[in-house]
């Protein structure tokens, strides 16, 4: 085995993506607007892509 080779260590990096969508809609109080778009996302109404992209993390994890 190379020096190199013995000195690497490996290491854990995350890479995080951050997709964000504002959905609007109707509804007689927050908690049910928020159920409302909830069952939209779990039904696949609402499918997040690459035109969402706010922002990309990358971190050290141990």
């Amino acid at each position: 085995m190379s020096t190199f080779a013995q000195r690497m260590t490996k290491y854990r990096i995350e890479v995080r993506e951050v997709l964000s969508r504002i959905v609007e809609t109707d509804a007689e109080s927050e908690d049910d607007a928020v159920e409302t778009v909830r069952q939209m996302y779990r039904n696949c109404d609402i499918i997040l892509d690459a035109s969402d992209y706010q922002e990309t993390e990358i971190d050290a994890k141990r």
